[in-house]
């Protein structure tokens, strides 16, 4: 009688590269704004230096997008995510169309302050789109929301970096206010406690970059009044948020995180 001799054991499958989905997304993001850039320098003549800070805008957001996905323990984005990833690839060539404006020596006289102004107001239209997917999909998540207010931070500053050349400096008190929010955070823990709700809050953020784009169009006085508007609502935003913030320093807040503005 033969006996023939046991089977090996199947080698356990390797397990699937957590993350690798997320960071495959991120990629592929970095590799749209890359297509994008080459469309701008195609179609607008865009310069070898914006094109060089969009690319660096396309491999930051890979990066930065492939991290915050591991820490955040998400083996892949979300619908709502991906159209919050379409924002942010709009930013980067808004930010391309910034720098080459600002080397053409002013707000107007870029390759394209027409098509500027298109894709910034594209990325704005779209901050409406991914908080409704994400309800009615049932994919509501802080690192979604924190990934949303970061684009729309980012978007903004580049804005407001439009808008000063032709306004004035200190219209970047706008794109760096949240900024300067954070690094305050850092000295005084009260300011990172959560923040109730408020309707008034999503009003004033969606209405900076409005009045930002609708500021990169206007002669200097006019982007000035309608800059110094945006700044007056930011202001106060931040404001009652940081004093709501001091009063109930200690305590714990019904919100969602230190987003203030």
């Amino acid at each position: 009688m033969i006996t023939l001799p046991p089977a090996r054991p199947a080698r356990p499958a390797r397990p699937a590269r957590p993350y690798a989905t997320a960071g495959l997304e991120a990629a592929a993001a970095a590799g749209a704004q890359l297509a994008l850039l080459g469309a701008l320098w195609a179609g607008a003549g865009l310069g070898a230096t914006a094109w060089a800070a969009g690319a660096l805008h396309a491999l930051a957001l890979g990066a930065i997008l492939a991290g915050a996905a591991r820490r955040a323990g998400r083996a892949t984005l979300g619908p709502a995510d991906r159209v919050t990833l379409a924002r942010a690839v709009l930013a980067g060539g808004v930010t391309a169309l910034v720098v080459d404006a600002l080397l053409a020596s002013g707000p107007a006289a870029g390759p394209g302050p027409e098509l500027l102004t298109a894709i910034a107001a594209a990325a704005l239209l779209l901050d409406g789109v991914d908080g409704k997917v994400a309800r009615r999909t049932g994919t509501v998540s802080r690192f979604g929301a924190r990934f949303d207010m970061e684009v729309d931070a980012f978007l903004i500053l580049v804005l407001s970096v439009h808008v000063a050349a032709s306004a004035g400096l200190w219209v970047l008190a706008i794109g760096a206010m949240r900024y300067a929010f954070v690094a305050a955070s850092w000295a005084l823990p009260w300011l990172r406690a959560g923040l109730p709700p408020r309707a008034a809050r999503k009003v004033v953020a969606a209405l900076q970059g409005v009045l930002l784009v609708a500021a990169g169009t206007l002669p200097p006085a006019g982007a000035a009044l309608t800059a110094a508007a945006a700044l007056a609502l930011l202001a106060w935003s931040f404001g009652r948020d940081v004093a709501w913030l001091r009063r109930n320093a200690g305590r714990d807040a019904a919100g969602t995180g230190a987003a203030a503005g």
